[in-house]
């Protein structure tokens, strides 16, 4: 609701995104993100809001308010604190499946090397004479050699991503 009065009333208003963020001292993206409703902004941006919009901070939030009570800041404070805990689980949902992927992408890669220990290349000892046969030994030694040439790079990454993601 939020997203959509904010972009509304800027067009209504003849203001492209960079226009506003220059008057409010943001950068584009900020107010990109605001409208798609990535983020929202702050109790003092959305009273900068309302200063430049011209407008109450009540419409911004999408409430129609016969009169001005007291008790507003408070109000939008309370709806802002709850949107930017929705937003904050949210992040936090997706950074813990984003480092769990890594993890199991890192035991993966792991386990592959393994197996590749284990098997030491078995088809090098098949019989080839066969078209069947050569083609599922050429297969394995191509995923084997893309394998030992690309997956330390990858795990390298994975183990990273999971340092960088995790609490």
């Amino acid at each position: 609701m939020l997203s959509e009065n904010i972009k509304t009333i800027r067009k209504s208003k003849g203001l492209s995104q960079e226009e506003l963020a220059v008057k409010l001292h943001v950068v584009r993206q900020t107010v990109s993100k605001w409208e798609q409703g990535m983020s929202v902004p702050d109790a003092d941006m959305l009273i900068s809001l309302s200063e430049v919009f011209e407008t109450p901070v009540s419409t911004l939030l999408g409430e129609t308010v016969a009169e001005t009570k007291a008790d507003d800041l408070k109000v939008i404070s309370e709806k802002l604190e709850v949107i930017n805990l929705q937003l904050a689980r949210g992040k936090a949902a997706r950074q813990k499946a984003l480092h769990w992927f890594f993890i199991l992408l890192s035991a993966v890669i792991v386990a592959g090397f393994a197996a590749l220990i284990v098997f030491n290349s078995p088809y090098l000892g098949w019989d080839y004479s066969h078209p069947e046969t050569a083609f599922a030994g050429v297969l394995f030694h191509a995923f084997e050699w893309m394998f030992v040439r690309m997956a330390p790079f990858v795990l390298v990454g994975a183990v990273i991503g999971a340092c960088f993601t995790r609490k």
